[in-house]
């Protein structure tokens, strides 16, 4: 172990570093740990790593640290070693032991995870390296007590299952099972089953992702003889297939008693590893699996059980529930849990009525049904499939999504920071028709018209294409097929790709990497989907975190299909992604019975906990918060940064639930902006200057709270403003514009790239010309084509502009200092503390003016200053001008 290290600085503009404390595994840098005091909050020592890491600091023999610790003594997290412009603070994650108790003491976090062997097991038997995303993934708690659970198990000679919530990483948790289940000496071979031909791709994918950098071999297979020759090989690997390919096995050598190969087939010790175990085998197939593969073992994944209450129809003897299928259940973690941890998100779900009642009265009166006395649940009951399969119908449901579901999707953040969405229909040719709808709304050929409003934030939104299961598109017509091939075409247009009809499931791969942007180049603009239709395809192992919302326009499902499809949104982004949400647009009295009945399934006492509170509930909050507030501070200028420390805490306790809250009603369909400006006079420029007075109150109460104190008002030191940021997520997307355009020189796309970057460049110079400067001359460089290079890798776009804004920091600071005759190391400790919004002086000021040759200042600048005593004040005047025009532009993205 090693206390306060000393990085030293590289160069003349670079500066000296400290690391708290660092963890060595065998003479090697291993774990980072950041400490920070209570008043400051973990955040801070997030932060600080993240500096460090676009400082440089983590280079040489610090490239090889794993996992960063950061902890206040009262909270503690870890997270995964990343570089600067990857690591993300919405996957900091805290420990909670085998029962799902959080250990949030240091001590605690110290003792169940970093005391020798845990970790080391952490760093070996714990992390991943996802070579596609070039990326270490540290496992979380509730998946690390599952893999000791199956490990027990196989020790037992005992299958089961584990119940993860969806949306909480299952592929990667199966993915470790299935590879230690190669530890055991008592298996041949691990299969992994997966339930569809897409998602043999996808969980492929993934596995040879993980397997690439690790001890153990990945196989999936092409065909059934692949399949056969893999099983019968004498390696010890790890195999991926489709329950069609294991069926076509069976039958070719079920009824080969004497034959070589199913003998050793049927000699096998395997272990089944199982994806969706509920769907993916069949009792009855498991049973024929079983007897084919005598000594077998099965391990169930499934984040959505079947239960006694929703057990499949009774079949002879035939097993009804997972349990009953697959053995006790040996691990769990639901949705409850997971909401808790952070690990998923909740769902906020509204359900949306185009039928007025008016038409349904109308309708039942000619159908000559008498519906006096009858429930809304009954009403729809009889309601025909008809009365949704219509245009009119179509166009209320995306009026709704494209005019009044611009915060669901985040447009205010501007293109390239948006969420996207899946749109899920009954058939396919409604599927079809609404891809027809979009288009002639997008083109103005329709009734319903894209607002200036929308079209302001994200000039081409929404870009829409529809994807389809193979198996869905077999059936298809003449019609359907000419249908698709435009689809297909459009979708060419659109991103310069070359699909055709033969080659649907390349286009449908397309898709998903486009709707889930993971990779970086999809998180360009002109890159992205912003809405996909769907069937059934996508609604379930799909795993999609920038996917935010879920369209219904369907009847109601089974309870285990409806909390697989909404987890398709609840996956955990960035700190605005606070819900999965979901809107559906038929049967609202059944979806709301059907919802109610899922979540009180699967949340294992949790529904509560797991949804959003109605609009109701969501604005009443929102008006106590802001009758608290305006109590407090009327208005931003009623709030004196002078005023005692009580006083300031009422304030930022107040403003950090109004903040809270107004983000909660933002993404309801009730909410209308323009009517809320007017009641409630919180224009975007009043509440920016809420802020400011916000950060003044919080800092000035983090510099006089004493540590031990304890806080009544149990202020949140590490929370951040939902309102705020949008120059810093501009400065990011325009780095991320930059490195495509490096990393893909060859692009068809790149002159499109460069063009979207040169817009996005012009307007950061509008409000940031001493920033955009040196990013400018950085791009003028990459778009010529001579892309710079640091040492033998490709330019990092980020860390280059980090080094020019450290130079020319540095060159202002030194001829500041020579001016002045200060220290150069009292400036940029003022520089790094400096707060413009901060009344009296800052931190390091009186340091820096204590330490100042006064007498050879006051020589220099007799005929300004005169007089001694004045020195301090003209001294001021100049490094003040100079840090807030000249410096903090450079430094703080938000400025």
């Amino acid at each position: 172990m090693i206390n306060q290290y000393a990085s030293s600085k590289r160069d003349e503009q670079d500066r000296n570093r400290r690391f708290d404390v660092t963890l060595l595994i065998n003479g090697l840098p291993l774990i980072q740990i950041e400490l920070k005091n209570r008043s400051e909050g973990y955040m801070a020592a997030f932060e600080q790593i993240k500096k460090y890491s676009n400082e440089g600091k983590y280079t040489g023999i610090f490239s090889m640290l794993q996992m960063f610790v950061v902890t206040n003594g009262v909270d503690t997290k870890y997270i995964a070693a990343a570089d600067g412009q990857h690591i993300n603070k919405e996957f900091l994650t805290s420990w909670v032991d085998k029962n799902n108790n959080r250990v949030n003491n240091y001590l605690g976090f110290a003792k169940e995870v970093l005391s020798i062997p845990q970790g080391h097991k952490m760093i070996t038997e714990f992390s991943v390296l996802d070579a596609d995303h070039k990326a270490i993934i540290l496992l979380r708690p509730y998946q690390i007590h599952a893999i000791l659970a199956v490990e027990q198990a196989v020790r037992q000679r005992q299958s089961g299952y584990v119940w993860h919530t969806t949306g909480s990483g299952k592929t990667l948790t199966s993915y470790k099972v299935a590879r230690n289940l190669l530890r055991s000496p008592a298996l041949d071979k691990t299969i992994f089953i997966v339930d569809r031909i897409d998602l043999d791709q996808q969980t492929g994918t993934a596995f040879k992702s993980y397997a690439m950098n690790d001890v153990v071999e990945v196989n999936d297979t092409d065909n059934v003889s692949d399949l056969v020759r893999k099983l019968t090989a004498n390696d010890r690997d790890l195999v991926i297939t489709t329950i069609q390919k294991l069926n076509y096995v069976m039958k070719r050598y079920g009824d080969k008693e004497d034959n070589r190969t199913a003998k050793k087939l049927r000699n096998l010790n395997i272990g089944f590893v199982v994806d969706e175990c509920h769907r993916a085998v069949t009792p009855k197939k498991q049973q024929e699996i079983t007897k084919f593969f005598p000594k077998s073992l099965w391990y169930g994944f499934t984040g959505t059980p079947i239960f006694a209450e929703n057990a499949r129809d009774e079949f002879g003897d035939m097993p009804r529930t997972t349990e009953e299928q697959y053995g006790p259940r040996l691990h769990e973690y639901t949705v409850k849990e997971a909401i808790h941890d952070k690990a998923v998100l909740g769902f906020q779900v509204e359900y949306i009525n185009t039928l007025e009642k008016n038409s349904i009265v109308d309708y039942f009166d000619q159908s000559g049904i008498d519906i006096d006395g009858l429930s809304e649940h009954e009403i729809e009951a009889k309601l025909p499939r008809e009365a949704y399969e219509n245009d009119e119908h179509k166009l209320k449901v995306i009026d709704q999504i494209v005019n009044y579901s611009r915060h669901k999707f985040k447009l205010t953040r501007g293109p390239g920071n948006t969420y996207s969405a899946i749109l899920t229909t009954r058939s396919i040719p409604d599927a079809q028709r609404y891809y027809e709808l979009f288009n002639e709304v997008k083109e103005g050929k329709s009734s319903v018209k894209i607002s200036e409003k929308t079209k302001s934030l994200v000039s081409d939104f929404p870009k829409v294409a529809v994807t389809y299961s193979l198996n869905e598109t077999e059936e298809t017509s003449f019609e359907r097929q000419s249908q698709y091939k435009q689809i297909i075409q459009d979708y060419n247009e659109t991103f310069n790709t070359h699909y055709d009809l033969e080659q649907v499931r390349a286009f449908n791969q397309d898709i998903n990497n486009r709707l889930a942007r993971k990779k970086d180049i999809y998180r360009t603009r002109s890159e992205q989907l912003d809405i996909v239709i769907v069937v059934d395809r996508l609604l379930t192992g799909f795993d999609s975190p920038s996917t935010a919302i879920l369209f219904m326009d369907r009847p109601p499902a089974k309870p285990h299909h409806l909390i697989q499809a909404f987890s398709r949104t609840n996956r955990i982004y960035d700190k605005d992604k606070q819900y999965g949400q979901i809107m559906t647009f038929q049967y609202p009295s059944q979806y709301q019975e059907a919802v109610e009945n899922a979540f009180i399934l699967y949340s294992n006492g949790g529904e509560n906990a797991i949804q959003a509170p109605g609009w109701n509930e969501s604005y009443g909050r929102f008006q106590d918060a802001y009758e608290r507030l305006i109590s407090v501070a009327p208005s931003p200028e009623s709030i004196d940064i002078n005023d005692d420390v009580d006083t300031l805490k009422l304030f930022v306790k107040a403003y950090q639930e109004f903040d809270k809250s107004l983000g909660a009603i933002q993404v309801y369909s009730e909410f209308d902006e323009d009517v809320f400006e007017q009641q409630y006079n919180l224009r975007p420029e009043v509440i920016e200057s809420y802020h400011g007075k916000y950060e003044n109150a919080l800092e000035k109460i983090r510099e006089q709270i004493d540590e031990d104190e304890e806080d009544d008002l149990t202020i949140d030191f590490d929370y951040q403003l939902s309102e705020v940021g949008k120059q810093q997520i501009d400065y990011e997307y325009l780095m991320l514009l930059m490195q495509t355009i490096v990393n893909e020189p060859d692009s068809q796309n790149r002159i499109k790239r460069i063009v979207d970057a040169e817009a996005y460049l012009t307007k950061f110079k509008d409000n940031n010309p001493k920033l955009g400067e040196i990013i400018e001359d950085i791009f003028s460089t990459i778009k010529d084509g001579n892309e710079l290079t640091q040492a033998e890798n490709t330019l990092n776009v980020s860390s280059e502009i980090e080094k020019r804004i450290d130079e020319r920091v540095s060159e202002l600071v030194h001829d500041l200092s020579e001016s002045l005759y200060v220290q150069e190391d009292d400036l940029h400790y003022l520089i790094e503390n400096y707060k413009p919004e901060k009344a009296g002086k800052q931190t390091g000021e009186s340091n820096l003016l204590e330490n100042m040759d006064k007498d050879r200042y006051l020589e220099e600048n007799r005929k300004k200053v005169q007089k001694k005593f004045r020195v301090k004040k003209f001294a001021k005047q100049e490094y003040t001008d100079v840090i807030e025009s000249e410096i903090l532009p450079l430094t703080n993205k938000n400025f």
